[in-house]
């Protein structure tokens, strides 16, 4: 596939957008973009319009809370580990991790082990669905079974469109 293949024009808001300001060319409210339809999965998704806005949103809420844990799942302080001078031992975890574990722990017992597992790798890790699902039928319904579970985390985080 060509670079411009994997680009596809879109309009966001203009973050330049001056709300004090009357709308003109100058000062538009929104622009021409393109976007990587390859960054994810749910890009991809949300670029064929099969995810709507709330969708969206809670895959992105997800991935956030994924972030803030990547890699910094139970670790501890390793008593074996020499520390140099000038060393610096490693930090705890922080609040807003325990946060964003506890928010991912309600997410598990909403969605289910198999939802929940469907989120994490399409969401929070950046898989496609021909990743996770070998035959096209697998993919279809991986695709509304990823829809379903983000309407349930968008209605339950307060996002659903209706």
């Amino acid at each position: 596939m060509s670079p411009q293949a994997r680009l596809r024009p879109t309009v966001v808001d203009n973050p330049f957008f001056a709300r004090g300001h009357p709308i003109s060319a100058s000062n538009p409210r929104t622009i021409p973009a393109a976007v990587n339809v390859r960054e994810s999965a749910v890009v991809m998704l949300a670029s064929r319009g099969t995810l709507d806005a709330a969708q969206i949103k809670a895959a992105e809420r997800f991935r956030a809370l994924w972030e803030v844990l990547d890699g910094k799942g139970a670790s501890g302080i390793d008593p074996a580990r020499i520390v140099v001078d000038g060393g610096k031992m490693p930090d705890g975890i922080s609040q807003r991790q325990i946060n964003a574990g506890q928010e991912l722990r309600k997410c598990r017992a909403l969605l289910g082990l198999r939802g929940y597992q469907l989120v994490a790798l399409v969401c929070g890790q950046g898989h496609a669905l021909h990743e996770i699902a070998a035959s096209k039928r697998e993919r279809l319904t991986a695709a509304d079974m990823l829809r379903w579970c983000l309407d349930d985390l968008a209605a339950a985080w307060g996002m659903a469109s209706g």
